[in-house]
């Protein structure tokens, strides 16, 4: 089998760059490349693969739907897509009660932006430092970082950006909590002097996973979203990455007991397929029009049968607690290594989505980026694909393991990344 780099269109790169990994197949935490070895999985696949790998409720659940039909547009209707927007409606906040199907998280962003503009007559939008919400026009448009858009522009007009949540690395030079969420008051400020007036919605992650795995400290969006109900602006919730029990919560929003107005959802939902759902109020989805939006395979009925299983695997095993309970042990022993390496600058997260930032001296935080990196290569050796060298700055090990992880998985995951630390330190 040929490299990958010469078959594809370079717009990706090795986890690696040193050695490709060629991945044969994979068990709950756990993937094998074609050589025979096995990692141990602290990636997720971009915080996907919440229900682990080749589950087999859910692996049985695209079987039995592929022998009836694949393919079905949305001009039809099939027992699956409705069944998964019933499914959706019940599990995510109260409010929130129509559903659209789509692809990605990219494609979701895109529809739900066009449909808050439709809702609201407005266009302007603001998001976040550091945000990221997918790499089409649009949702490019919406990523609060140079690096993703060089090269790219003009971008969509009518986007404005404001100071993020970023506790560690305050762009106000502030500190939680006795900054009085300054970060999130701006919002009223960015709304007055930045815009013309025409705001159809604020678009936020409620915790930045791409930026490096960062929460929202408490009550950021309660802030947030009383001053977006005074100017009768929507609040979109990138739940992309943070869904799906994730976070110790069947979505992360709840950690701030807030309502959105449109939520996206995607990566978990497909249990490993394509998948992704918008859902809304039925004050904003009635504002829509047939035909408004279309995708041509948005709803597929094997897909949607797929994210029914992946809920049900969710549900029935509790995943949601599991994130909290094992999510609290595995910040514990990280902490513990904090202790250990003056490397690890700060640690932070909620559940299975956790942060541990790296940099050269904790003063200063000058990032260590190369380090990271180098501990990204070390764990490998080891046996554990650790998410290494990510964050915008380069210096951050973003954890997102499948939720079916064990403890003793996590055992040998921090062991080995003490030892990586301990090579590249």
């Amino acid at each position: 089998m040929q490299s990958r780099s010469d078959v594809f269109i370079p717009f990706i790169k090795p986890f690696i760059a040193e050695k490709e990994i060629v991945v044969s197949h994979g068990k709950g935490a756990v993937v094998y490349d074609t050589e025979g070895n096995s990692y141990i999985d602290m990636f997720g696949m971009h915080s996907a693969a919440v229900q682990g790998y080749s589950h087999p409720k859910i692996v049985e659940a695209v079987k039995r739907q592929a022998e009836k039909i694949m393919h079905v547009t949305y001009d039809f209707a099939t027992e699956p897509s409705v069944k998964l927007a019933e499914k959706l409606i019940e599990i995510t906040p109260e409010g929130l009660n129509r559903v659209y199907l789509l692809n990605s998280g990219a494609e979701a962003d895109e529809a739900a932006v066009y449909t808050a503009r439709r809702a609201t007559g407005r266009y302007e939008l603001i998001a976040l430092y550091g945000a990221f919400h997918g790499r089409t026009y649009g949702a490019r448009s919406l990523i609060g970082w140079r690096g993703y858009k060089t090269g790219g522009g003009p971008f969509l007009p009518g986007v404005h950006h404001m100071p993020s949540y970023y506790c560690y690395r305050c762009s106000l030079g502030l500190e939680h909590p006795g900054c009085n969420l300054q970060c999130a008051r701006l919002l009223s400020d960015v709304i007055t002097y930045q815009t013309s007036g025409e705001v159809a919605a604020f678009v936020a992650e409620p915790m930045q996973g791409t930026a490096g795995n960062i929460p929202a400290p408490s009550g950021y969006f309660t802030t947030v979203k009383k001053i977006l109900d005074e100017y009768e602006i929507l609040l979109i919730d990138d739940e992309v990455i943070t869904g799906f029990a994730r976070t110790g919560r069947m979505f992360a929003i709840e950690h701030y007991g807030v309502t959105p107005d449109i939520m996206v959802v995607a990566k978990a939902l497909g249990g490993g397929l394509p998948v992704s759902a918008i859902v809304a109020t039925e004050d904003v989805a009635s504002k829509v029009m047939p035909m408004d939006y279309f995708t041509t395979f948005g709803g597929n009925p094997l897909a949607a049968a797929a994210a029914l299983a992946a809920i049900e695997v969710i549900e029935e095993e509790k995943l949601v607690e599991r994130s909290q309970k094992l999510g609290d042990y595995l910040m514990k022993r990280l902490r513990e290594l904090q202790e250990k390496h003056e490397l690890i600058g700060d640690v932070r997260g909620k559940g299975l989505l956790i942060g541990v930032e790296l940099v050269k001296d904790r003063k200063t935080k000058e990032p260590a980026r190369e380090e990271s990196y180098q501990v990204r290569v070390e764990c490998l050796k080891r046996g554990v694909i650790m998410p290494a060298g990510m964050g915008w700055l380069g210096n951050v090990i973003r954890m997102n393991p499948p939720l079916v992880i064990t403890e003793e998985q996590i055992d040998k995951a921090v062991d080995v990344l003490d030892e990586a630390l301990k090579a590249v330190g």
